[in-house]
């Protein structure tokens, strides 16, 4: 069995993002590939040893504080050299500061993979004292992975290392997804209805939520929006709903995958606002494209228009801008042949382009020929 350590800051069950679905789908697929992983993350529960997580084991070291949106752990440094001492690769899962130092802390010397995940954008102040260490750690690495070709294209980071630079999309299984029964549909429907606009995702700065929620101001298009974040967060959203009388938006709070699922197959289009390049892909776009859905999302040049081709599998609009988002959402509603076709074709290219065995397979051929190199 090949062994490979995952890294990255967080993981299930403590966070659900995005790139903690990477990891565990990556995770999962390589049992059957003879591939034995192993995941390494910071907790606020404290240390823990293999723990099961599907049928793959999971470490965590506790973390000792936090600065500048990155834990740090005095444990890490331990677990994370006895972890590496048993694995053939690591795989590292890029932002993650802490993660660059302890990678020389602790003296690796093990083929490694770095999947980039996203460029540091908001943090400008601290990217300017990070750089240096950054660039060494990209250095090091063998190979550096992005998600699209229009991310790497975008990216100065991801420009300067181009040459170890290789483009494997994400990938979902959709037998990884619960079946949903009519009882479950029918709850759903009682209760919000359906062909309704779906936000899915945590309340981040660059979510564009606020942009979503001035589109559907003084409409009558129905938004359902899964998810949360701070309280702060919340309480701003629900707070310009409340003040702007919007009667059409409902907010549901984070849930669990099985009504998740529900609600993607009553929706009518999956809506992604997001207006900053902090989001490098949207998972949650590749989950509507996966049910068939036609898209929205703003054209902020990484991976969201490379899942949602405009006018194709749905609908690209300008970041910021909530007047092109109402309009697109418009448009949608009122063409549903449009719109059903948009959704055949974002299945389509789904299939064609970010099923979980394509992502799997092309990552487990890149671990081959890191050992082949090595030998």
């Amino acid at each position: 069995m090949l062994k490979v350590l995952h890294f990255y800051k967080t993981y299930y069950p403590d966070t659900f993002g995005g790139i903690e679905q990477v990891i565990y789908q990556l995770s999962e697929a390589g049992i059957g590939h003879g591939i034995d992983s192993t995941t390494l993350s910071l907790s606020t529960r404290g240390n823990i040893q293999n723990e099961s997580i599907g049928k793959h084991r999971a470490n965590y070291a506790a973390t000792t504080f936090e600065f500048a949106s990155t834990p740090f752990s005095f444990n890490a440094i331990k677990r994370f050299k006895q972890l590496a001492e048993q694995a053939d690769i690591i795989h590292y899962h890029f932002p993650y500061p802490f993660m660059d130092m302890l990678h020389f802390m602790c003296g690796i010397n093990k083929p490694t993979v770095l999947s980039y995940h996203s460029d540091i954008v908001k943090q400008k102040t601290a990217l300017k004292f990070y750089t240096p260490l950054m660039d060494k750690f990209l250095n090091s690495v063998n190979y550096i992975v992005a998600a699209t070709p229009n991310y790497v294209e975008s990216s100065y980071v991801l420009q300067k290392h181009i040459e170890k630079v290789k483009i494997i999309p994400y990938g979902l299984d959709r037998s990884s997804y619960p079946l949903i029964n009519d009882e479950k549909l029918n709850y759903w429907k009682e209760k919000v209805g359906e062909n309704f606009f779906l936000f899915i995702g945590a309340f981040r700065y660059y979510k564009g939520l606020h942009i979503l929620l001035e589109a559907v101001k003084s409409t009558d298009l129905p938004l359902v929006i899964i998810g949360g974040g701070t309280t702060e967060a919340e309480v701003q959203l629900k707070e310009f709903a409340t003040k702007n009388n919007l009667n059409n938006v409902i907010f549901l709070g984070a849930l669990p995958d099985i009504d998740k699922v529900a609600l993607l197959h009553l929706s009518y289009s999956v809506v992604f606002p997001s207006c900053l390049r902090s989001e490098a892909f949207g998972i949650t776009l590749l989950e509507g494209a996966m049910f068939g859905k036609p898209l929205i999302c703003c054209d902020i040049h990484t991976g969201t228009t490379y899942i949602n081709i405009d006018k194709v599998t749905g609908l690209v609009v300008p970041p910021f801008d909530a007047l092109a988002l109402r309009d697109a959402m418009i448009h949608l509603k009122a063409s549903p042949k449009i719109a059903a076709q948009y959704g055949k074709n974002a299945l389509q290219r789904f299939e064609s382009h970010f099923t979980s065995s394509l992502m799997s397979q092309s990552y487990f051929q890149l671990y081959h020929s890191l050992m082949n190199d090595k030998k």
